[in-house]
């Protein structure tokens, strides 16, 4: 299933510049999502980190694994809940077992691949990892609970 940055602006609330995610390129709801973020030198983040040698936030990584971890929430839900998601907002809850394999910088496309580890009612738990080239760059085990706004 694909999914543009149009169609990810209705599900999730996040906009410019904190959208980190551009396309959604494989999705199984309550299974797995994979889709990517094209890190680009204009991006906001890097007139602070580092000027001179631009490297894209770990911290943003984990971000924009959330993201897509949260259309999978979402796109998970029955077809008759998914009419409420401008109700519901996605909360992440805890960041276990982050690391940090290896930088990300201008000219990547960084490839977002999470697999659900456990889902009962509105908590997920996902296994989230994060790829350029092919190369694993992050990864993380991430929980979040969906709530009403």
């Amino acid at each position: 299933m694909l999914i543009d940055v149009v169609e990810i602006q209705k599900i999730l609330p996040h906009r410019f510049p904190f959208l980190l995610v551009d396309r959604i390129t494989a999705l199984t709801p309550g299974e797995s999502i994979e889709g990517f973020k094209n890190i680009t030198i204009g991006e906001q983040i890097f007139q602070g980190h580092f000027p001179d040698h631009p490297i894209y936030p770990g911290v943003m990584i984990i971000e924009g694994m959330a993201q897509a971890g949260g259309v999978l929430a979402f796109k998970s839900m029955d077809e008759e809940k998914q009419e409420d998601t401008k109700e519901k907002v996605v909360y992440f809850m805890s960041i276990d077992n982050a690391k940090f394999r290896s930088p990300v910088k201008p000219g990547d496309q960084l490839v977002y691949k999470l697999n659900v580890l456990k889902h009962r009612g509105n908590i997920w738990v996902l296994d989230a990892k994060a790829y350029v080239d092919d190369k694993l760059v992050a990864e993380a085990e991430l929980k979040a609970m969906i709530v009403d706004k």
